[in-house]
C-alpha cells in the first residue's frame, strides 16, 4: 500500500511534471522508500492522456532511475557494510552469515540490479548492495543502465497505453501486485535453501 495517495500522486505530476517522475525514482533509487513506480506510472498515464509527452516521461524516467541508481551504489560502496552489520549485529545475524550472503549476492549482482528494477524493495536496494557487494563499476553501469532503460520503457509504455482502457487505479494496483508476487517469489527463492542448509545442519 502507498503512503502517498495515487490522487495525491498526480496531483503533483500535474503540478511538477518531467520532475516528478525524475526526482520520485531518482530518489526511490537511492534507497529512498517512495513509490517512484506509481510516479512513472502516473507519467504514463498522463503522456497517454495528451497532458505529458511521451518520450520526455520516458527520459525522466531512465535518467532519474540510472542516476538514483548510481548514487545508490556509491553510498553502499562507501560505508553500506559498516551499516549492514550494525542491522545484522541488532537482529543476531553474524557477521560470518552476512560475509556469505555477500559473496552470494556478488555471484549474482547482475541479475539483481537488472531484475531488480521490477521488483518491489529491491529496486531501493539493489543497487546501494551492489556497491556494499564491491561490484565493478563499470559492470554495474552498464547493468544499471540497460535494467532502468527496459524498467523505464516498460512502465511507461504499459501506462501509455493500457491508460486508455483501464484506470489509472487499477493500474498501480496491478504493478503493485505484480511486484509484490516477484519480491515473494525471491524471498522463497533465498530463504528456502537457507531454511533447507540449516535442517540439514541441525539433523547432523
Amino acid at each position: 500500500m502507498e503512503f502517498i495517495s495515487v490522487e495525491k500522486i498526480t496531483e503533483i505530476a500535474h503540478h511538477y511534471g518531467y520532475l516528478a517522475v525524475f526526482l520520485g525514482i531518482l530518489l526511490e533509487n537511492i534507497g529512498i522508500p517512495l513509490p517512484g513506480e506509481t510516479i512513472t506510472i502516473v507519467g504514463g498515464f498522463l503522456a497517454g492522456s495528451k497532458e505529458l509527452n511521451y518520450g520526455y516521461v520516458l527520459a525522466s524516467a531512465i535518467v532519474g532511475a540510472s542516476l538514483g541508481g548510481t548514487i545508490g551504489y556509491g553510498i553502499g560502496r562507501k560505508g553500506g557494510w559498516g551499516l549492514l552489520v550494525k542491522i545484522g549485529k541488532f537482529f543476531r545475524i553474524s557477521e560470518e552469515k552476512l560475509l556469505k550472503l555477500k559473496n552470494e549476492f556478488s555471484e549474482n549482482a547482475g541479475k539483481a540490479v537488472f531484475v531488480g528494477r521490477f521488483i518491489a524493495l529491491l529496486r531501493v536496494f539493489a543497487s546501494p548492495l551492489a556497491g556494499v557487494a564491491e561490484m565493478p563499476f563499470l559492470k554495474f553501469t552498464a547493468y544499471n543502465l540497460l535494467g532502468a532503460t527496459t524498467w523505464a520503457t516498460v512502465m511507461v509504455s504499459i501506462a501509455f497505453f493500457a491508460g486508455k482502457v483501464i484506470s489509472l487505479e487499477e493500474l498501480v494496483a496491478w504493478a503493485a501486485k505484480f511486484a509484490f508476487l516477484a519480491l515473494g517469489l525471491v524471498a522463497a527463492w533465498i530463504l528456502v535453501p537457507i531454511w533447507l542448509e540449516s535442517r540439514q545442519v541441525e539433523k547432523s
